[in-house]
């Protein structure tokens, strides 16, 4: 009997297997989030100070997130999109950088855990970009002030 129980367990187990990666991404990916947020919030009041400080906070972070949980060669595309951004205090290319790091975590949110809360993608049709928002209000990180409420929710990443 406790031979037949072990063998269940062990089916069970096989068939729904929890990996360290998938523990590790559902606690790296928000974390990231987090961070893109905080640099999309410098963007969106038009801060490239900010803007500069938090994107190397998040290249930082990107640097410490395990390279199994998003693979080195997306690493080293967030931490090169974000080193642009920090590397600048023009606003124009900062956003032009933002762009491409919000193709890098798009891609990253849809195949891993962002967490429980719903991550809004929205598209600017100005600029042709998108972005990650925790929140369906709109507040365009392209254009700022000058365009704050540009663009549209796409998706809902989960």
């Amino acid at each position: 009997m406790k031979k037949l129980l072990l063998g269940i367990a062990v089916l069970a187990a096989l068939a729904n297997p929890v990996s360290a990666q998938d523990a590790s991404s559902a606690t790296q990916v928000p974390q990231l989030l987090s961070l893109y947020y905080s640099v999309k919030d410098a963007l969106v009041a038009g801060n490239a100070a900010a803007a500069a400080e938090k994107a190397a906070g998040f290249a930082d972070a990107v640097k410490a997130v395990d390279a199994k949980t998003i693979g080195q060669e997306e690493a080293d595309a967030l931490i090169k999109s974000a080193n642009g951004i920090h590397a600048t205090s023009n606003l124009g290319r900062q956003r032009d950088n933002f762009a491409n790091l919000s193709v890098q975590m798009i891609s990253l949110v849809k195949r891993s855990a962002p967490g429980t809360t719903p991550v809004y993608q929205a598209y600017c049709p100005m600029k042709k970009s998108s972005w990650l928002t925790p929140s369906k209000q709109i507040k365009n990180p392209y254009f700022g002030s000058a365009m704050l409420t540009c663009g549209e929710v796409v998706d809902t990443l989960h």
